[in-house]
């Protein structure tokens, strides 16, 4: 029995395609994209013999089709993740940033609570080991700030953790466990 494939339907199946591409984010584009375009003729074809209500029902989840394809691609266990190395690598350093900035404002407001009038210039040792000393010159009350930047151990400590949070170094396994022969063509 032929079943007509509405908007509606159409709009269903392209929900589930979507989430299921959110899902696939650690898979290269070329890999995430055939998967999309599979799933949805397998769909739309599924939908046509049967419904699309139980197309989708007998699909299951985003969640479990993205797990299949997951394992199929990348093996059983913990994998590696894009999106977790990217989210930290990037709002670490705004993190970062903003603590040693906000301890050498405070620094700057301790020398004028003591003296409103300062001058000279006042080094703030910084952060031990994450950054440079920090040089404030006060005129009459007015500073500039030459600002400690980071250190080496700073720079390896953000790059680590960018490693370890993404899980990066399960590329080198997955890359060496996974064969040739599981690829997807366009």
């Amino acid at each position: 029995m032929s079943h007509t494939i509405g908007w509606w339907d159409r709009v269903r199946i392209e929900r589930l395609v979507w989430t299921l591409d959110q899902r696939l984010y650690d898979l290269p584009t070329r890999s995430r994209v055939a998967i999309r375009r599979e799933v949805r003729a397998n769909l739309l074809e599924a939908a046509a013999d049967v419904g699309t209500t139980e197309a989708l029902r007998r699909v299951g989840g985003s969640g479990q089709l993205a797990q299949r394809y997951l394992v199929a691609q990348l093996g059983e266990g913990p994998r590696h993740s894009w999106v977790a190395a990217f989210w930290f690598g990037s709002l670490t350093p705004f993190v970062l940033n903003f603590v040693f900035g906000e301890a050498a404002d405070a620094y700057r407001q301790g020398v004028l609570a003591v003296d409103p009038h300062a001058d000279g210039t006042f080094v703030w040792p910084g952060v031990s080991y994450l950054q440079t000393p920090t040089t404030f010159t006060f005129a009459d009350g007015y500073a500039t700030q030459l600002t400690g930047t980071w250190t080496v151990l700073t720079y390896l400590l953000w790059i680590g953790g960018t490693i370890v949070v993404g899980r990066l170094w399960r590329l080198l396994t997955s890359r060496i466990r996974r064969p040739d022969s599981v690829t997807h063509t366009v």
